[in-house]
């Protein structure tokens, strides 16, 4: 696209204003002039190529031109009989560089926002501005509309007619109809009428859209008192503030160019959501939040970089109250869709407006987000990510996995709900559900190498950090070598419980026999596991069997310091009853002399408990140890034995997943 810029005019009506230079030169405030103003507008367009019609001062202009040293390829155009013609015959003079391409055409005393020109050069169709908020002026252009195009324009029309300026939008194929009837106008002498005089007469062939910028800034400067009002306006403008949300740590073209778009409507304030924000809702960042706000703060366009804590938008509006939010259009539906309508909301009780644009769904940018999951999965990065989501959240959930499917289930499983997504944020592997897996019994028959594989094929297609269920942890040297292979493998934690002994579930209390380790040797084996680590990001944390073994909470808790003074990296405590009372009473005990260090719970049986009511009382990490695995067994036997009765397989085929979201469920190769 071209730009057309008509400055050859006398601008007489500006006085001494123009007494030295034409007016497109005039300020209209302390940074810019008309014309500076237009041509920074065009190149961070990105319009490259500028016709300039010149007359009176045509020197000064062309060095004024040159001086700004803008990114733009300008041809000069002189009307050498400026005096006697109007701009139709500056047109005609620079006609044989105007029939190559569509037209910006526009007036050198026009001074319009960055949201209007976007709006023009955004139309698919030619195009004219106008505006349905004005009055209808007297003596400046009106356009007369009719069957939603334009059919007249000029200052003495009135009836069907709106507020205009000379800022169009010119598809090759309508402007050359135009300019071939101003070419018939100036061969004919008729050379002191406006161009629109000549679009007149061939607006039937000349399809020209009305494209309404409202109350946008779009307005002509004639006079000193016109100045005045679009200095003011211009001000105003420039004292706009626009507000975004980002999460990313990855930045790309496509931020780059909306955070171009938004720049152009006012003074960009960028909210980057904070990293428990960013957690709760979508993958871990591989930035944390410091350096993701240093990544927008050397963008050029912003601003002022600011955190966003949660997914709603309120608080930030509130406190800064912007006159635009921009979004892209992908929540105008889905998940965050309520986000949207609170952000609609807020904005509207003090006026201001939501801009959207179309949200790049470009194939790169898919890669580059499977290669950060990519990086995600690798055992260093995946190791320490269990600490740090206990730094950021406060509580995190896990939920256990036994094959690489339920991985995937832990994984990708999200729930929706006001706007906001929930997920797991880390893989619980249990003893119990990889022996059932295997259809063996819970007794620490499926030895540690067997155990490792299962890690492995989670591992191998999940990002999500993994605790490990190490039953008693077995002898000190073989807990040692256990610790090291699991830190060497990317697992982020193992549990071990004080009993010794053959295995028996904790859930059948004292109906069975089970030991309790001393404190002194339990502490030991921690001690032993805590020397064996390499790295300071592998958690080791002790089970407490004292309120399943019923030895009381003093036991519970003198057992909790002490195994924390020997060097375990949080405690979980377990109960087998139904009520959570002994379960929040430890906690509350707890916490008296120990803030910092994470307790652990698994609700099996206390399960009425929210997660939100744990960790208001100081839990850190809840784990849902084995749902996975009793609600798969049932479903899989109940689709058998409907098979058996039937003889078919018909009547199962609503209970079963569909083939096709199973592949989609498992990951292609990258």
């Amino acid at each position: 696209m071209k730009a057309l810029i008509l400055n050859s005019g006398m601008g007489s009506r500006m006085g001494v204003l123009t007494s030295e230079h034409p007016k497109c030169m005039t300020e209209v405030s302390s940074k810019e002039t008309i014309l500076s103003r237009q041509l920074c507008q065009l190149a961070e367009a990105g319009i490259q190529e500028v016709v300039m019609t010149t007359g009176l001062f045509d020197s000064v202009l062309v060095n004024y031109c040159r001086s700004l040293d803008l990114p733009l390829h300008i041809t000069f155009v002189k009307n050498p009989v400026y005096k006697e013609t109007n701009y139709i015959y500056s047109i005609y003079c620079a006609r044989d560089c105007l029939k190559d391409d569509d037209l910006l055409l526009m007036h050198g005393d026009l001074v319009f926002e960055n949201q209007v020109l976007d709006q023009v050069l955004e139309s698919e169709e030619s195009c004219m501005t106008i505006s349905s908020s004005l009055p209808l002026p007297e003596k400046d252009f009106k356009a007369v509309i009719q069957d939603g195009y334009i059919k007249k324009v000029g200052i003495e029309f009135f009836n069907d007619a709106m507020a205009a300026q000379p800022l169009y939008k010119l598809k090759k194929e309508d402007w050359l109809v135009w300019l071939e009837r101003i070419e018939k106008f100036c061969e004919s002498s008729q050379v002191k009428c406006y161009a629109e005089n000549a679009f007149n007469e061939v607006s039937d062939d000349c399809l020209v859209r009305p494209l309404d910028v409202r109350n946008g800034l779009c307005a002509e400067i004639d006079d000193q008192e016109d100045l005045a009002v679009v200095s003011e306006k211009v001000r105003q403008v420039e004292r706009r503030t626009v507000y975004m949300c980002f999460s990313t740590d990855m930045i790309h073209s496509g931020h780059i160019a909306i955070i171009k778009k938004a720049a152009r409507l006012g003074k960009l304030i960028v909210g980057v959501l904070s990293d428990e924000a960013v957690v709760s809702y979508k993958r871990f960042p591989l930035l944390p939040f410091t350096e993701r706000k240093a990544l927008f703060e050397n963008i050029s366009g912003v601003s002022k970089v600011v955190e966003q804590r949660t997914l709603s938008y309120r608080e930030n509006l509130e406190h800064y109250q912007p006159d635009y939010v921009v979004h892209g259009d992908d929540w105008v539906s889905g998940f965050q869709k309520p986000v949207r309508e609170e952000v609609v909301s807020v904005l509207t009780s003090y006026g201001g407006r939501l801009v959207e644009f179309p949200y790049s769904k470009d194939e790169k940018y898919q890669k580059l987000e499977s290669r950060a999951r990519i990086h995600l999965s690798l055992p260093d990065v995946r190791r320490a990510r269990l600490r740090r989501a206990i730094e950021l959240k406060g509580l995190v959930t896990a939920m256990e996995a036994h094959s690489g499917i339920t991985g995937l289930i832990v994984e990708k499983t999200i729930a929706y709900e006001k706007g906001e997504a929930r997920q797991f944020d880390s893989m619980w592997v249990s003893s119990l559900c990889d022996s059932t897996a295997k259809g063996k019994p819970d007794i620490e028959l499926v030895d540690m190498t067997s155990r490792f594989r299962t890690i492995d094929d989670i591992m191998e297609v999940t990002t999500k950090p993994i605790i490990f269920d190490g039953d008693t942890g077995g002898l000190t040297e073989h807990f040692v070598y256990t610790v090291k292979s699991l830190e060497r493998m990317g697992v982020s934690a193992v549990i071990i419980e004080d009993k010794t002994g053959l295995k028996k579930n904790s859930l059948f209390g004292t109906e069975v026999m089970q030991t309790q380790d001393s404190i002194e040797n339990f502490c030991a084996k921690i001690a032993a596991g805590k020397r064996a680590q390499k790295t300071k990001e592998f958690m080791i944390i002790a089970r407490i069997e004292s309120l399943i073994l019923e030895q009381g909470m003093d036991d519970a808790l003198a057992r909790a310091a002490a195994y924390v003074k020997a060097g375990a990296d949080g405690v979980m405590i377990h109960s087998r009853k139904k009520e959570p009372d002994e379960i929040f009473a430890f906690v509350e005990q707890f916490r008296r002399t120990d803030s910092i260090t994470p307790v652990v719970v698994v609700p099996t049986s206390f399960n009425t408990v929210t997660e939100e009511e744990f960790k208001e009382r100081g839990v850190n990490v809840v784990i849902y140890a084995n749902q996975l695995t009793r609600t798969g067994f049932p479903a899989m036997q109940h689709a058998a034995e409907m098979i058996l009765k039937n003889h078919r397989a018909k009547e199962c085929d609503d209970l079963c997943m569909s083939i096709k979201d199973i592949i989609n469920l498992i990951p292609e190769e990258e």
